[in-house]
């Protein structure tokens, strides 16, 4: 991994995207040295929330013990068990035993939908989590995250289709804040054309970002590229320079960031 690149990344980020959060960078690993292991887990805990010390610049690294979520475990790919009565958990419930979160009107619907996703292994024990600026020389980044809002992530999503003919070289597929951030683009990750991943649409875990911010979702590869196009892309125009001028400053975004 190019140090040199991150470097030039970040200058360019900064200028095109002043006061915006930098993207945090994932990848797995069977050496946890090098980042702060989460606390274990002992109760329920979103990896979401666990992500706000990442984006703050804390490197971090997740195993299937500091995982306080079964459904963070499976799309993070330690764990391939079925979670007991998910499907109903999605839906409407059981009367008198199980809240249901009422994210797909029946159970059928639910167990319909997740069969249809391929299941995802993770390729190493740990997964290590970083900010961009906090890459280091033998690191191997695989997905690049972004956690923006909305004129920053249009600017996003129109350079990822930059070099693409395809009118969906982004996607929006259903499924978990983690599993939009970690399992579709590791999946794309192995294509031959990998798509960028719209995210965060998850109502239980948006309370661990801020109000304004979804996630885009970019396997390395990709992200590489997209980098190399900002100088000669729709960044340089006046169209741009117009938007960029509105984007919040830090201090502005100080009481979104509520995580």
């Amino acid at each position: 991994m190019e140090i040199d690149f991150c470097e030039q990344f970040v200058r360019d980020w900064t200028r095109y995207f002043p006061g915006a959060d930098l993207p945090i960078v994932f990848s797995y690993v069977d050496d946890p040295g090098g980042g702060q292991p989460a606390e274990a887990a002992t109760g329920h805990r979103c990896f979401i929330c666990d992500l706000g010390r990442v984006r703050k610049g804390v490197n971090m690294i997740f195993g299937q013990s500091t995982l306080g979520c079964s459904g963070a475990k499976r799309y993070l790919g330690f764990s391939n068990e079925a979670v007991e009565s998910l499907d109903d958990f999605l839906a409407c419930g059981i009367p008198g035993e199980l809240e249901g979160l009422r994210l797909k009107k029946t159970p059928d619907i639910a167990r319909e939908q997740r069969a249809a996703v391929p299941r995802f292994e993770a390729p190493a024990e740990y997964l290590a989590a970083r900010r961009i600026d906090g890459l280091e020389p033998g690191d191997e980044p695989q997905v690049a995250v972004f956690f923006a809002e909305p004129d920053v992530l249009a600017a996003l999503y129109t350079l990822a289709g930059y070099d693409d003919a395809r009118p969906d070289a982004v996607v929006a597929p259903f499924g978990a804040g983690c599993a939009t951030i970690v399992q579709y683009p590791f999946q794309q990750a192995g294509t031959d054309q990998p798509r960028a991943v719209l995210g965060m649409f998850d109502i239980s875990a948006r309370p661990c970002v801020g109000a304004n911010v979804l996630t885009l979702s970019v396997p390395w590869k990709k992200f590489v590229r997209m980098a190399g196009y900002m100088d000669e892309s729709f960044l340089t125009t006046a169209s741009w320079e117009t938007v960029r001028a509105r984007l919040p400053r830090a201090s502005e975004r100080a009481g979104d960031a509520d995580y």
